[in-house]
Order: C-alpha cells, then structure tokens, then sequence
C-alpha cells in the first residue's frame, strides 16, 4: 500500500509543478500584455490548490502507513503551499488595475519554486 501512495504522491508532485509553472507562464504573459485574468485563470488557480490538498492527504497516508519525508522541511514546504494559495487568491483585488495579475504572476512562480523544492527534500 505505502508504494501505491509513494508513487501517486511523487506522480501528483511532478503535476503541480507543471500546473504552477504554466500558471507563472500564463499571468506572467497577461501581465506584460496588460491582460487581466480570466475566471478560467482563477478556476486553474482553485484546481492547483485542490491538487496540493491532494498532495498533503497522500503525503498524511503515506505517513501513516510508515512514510517518512527525507527532511522535516518537506512538510513545511507543502504546509506553506497550501496556506499560499488560497491567502493569494483571497488577497488579491480583481480589477483593472495590473495590481492583481502581478500578484498571481509572483505568487505562481514562487509555488512553482516551494513545489520542485518539495520535491528535492522529499
């Protein structure tokens, strides 16, 4: 069982980096566009979280099944994660101004980066 979950939470880990960053790519393009974001942007942005919830439940199972993450900051990283998000989303101010495309932008790169340094420590 601990192997089935192992192997969903390392193939769920290469997802979320690849979401993030194609999330960074997107905001990052509105941005210098002068685009503002789109519901669909903020509906990704809600599946990446629902994919990092996903990630902690199997990273919690793995745990109880006998799992350990190769360094304790591991956890803080995917903690971090899923308290960023929804504080990013539910900061932000959708609007004309560039403010908000600026902050999902930032925000999805910084994600990108806590995720793949989820991965090196786990």
């Amino acid at each position: 069982m601990l192997d089935a979950i192992k192997f969903l939470h390392v193939a769920n880990s290469r997802l979320l980096v690849g979401v993030a960053v194609a999330l960074a790519i997107w905001a990052t393009y509105c941005y210098i566009r002068r685009i503002d974001l789109t519901r669909i942007y903020h509906g990704a942005w809600a599946g990446l979280f629902g994919l990092t919830v996903l990630q902690a439940l199997l990273g919690i199972a793995g745990y109880a099944f006998g799992g350990r993450p190769g360094e304790l900051v591991h956890v803080a990283y995917g903690v971090f994660a899923l308290i960023f998000l929804p504080a990013t989303y539910f900061a932000s101010r959708p609007g004309p101004d560039r403010g908000e495309t600026l902050a999902f932008a930032v925000a999805a790169w910084v994600v990108s980066i806590v995720y793949v340094r989820g991965i090196v420590t786990g």
